[in-house]
């Protein structure tokens, strides 16, 4: 049986929502634990628990010190490697976008232009054509 695919909205229900953060949050830290052990790597996981008065910290509050302090001492441009801003993540988005919109008026006006030949093939003839109907095709 598969899973069904998650809805990610905001949780109204209190107790569920506890519920998710708990069993999610313990997920994260084992993906965490696991990527340390398979991959070698040093990580650490702070959640600041909403229902709680201390953030979760993995593996130890030391441990997540010397790993942030590790960060903290590689070059600027080092540590910006992978970061993006909101700004180029919003501009990727827009141009994805834009080229969706091209591409569905592109379709638009290939159905346009076969709606308009079908009619003329059906009434036999090309009297119905007015420059209306021409001016609204434009062609890329």
């Amino acid at each position: 049986m598969t899973k069904s695919k998650v809805i990610l909205a905001y949780i109204a229900n209190d107790r569920a929502r506890k519920a998710s953060f708990k069993k999610r949050s313990k997920g994260l830290i084992k993906k965490a634990d696991e990527l340390c052990t398979l991959c070698d790597v040093k990580a650490c996981v702070i959640i600041v628990n909403p229902y709680g008065n201390e953030p979760e910290v993995w593996p130890s509050n030391l441990r997540a010190q010397q790993v942030i302090s590790g960060f903290k001492k590689l070059p600027e441009h080092v540590q910006s490697r992978n970061k993006e801003d909101n700004q180029s993540i919003c501009q990727e988005r827009i141009s994805k976008k834009e080229g969706k919109l091209r591409k569905q008026y592109m379709d638009n006006q290939q159905k346009e232009l076969t709606k308009i030949m079908y009619m003329c093939l059906v009434s036999g003839t090309f009297q119905n054509l007015s420059s209306a109907n021409s001016e609204s095709l434009v062609f890329f």
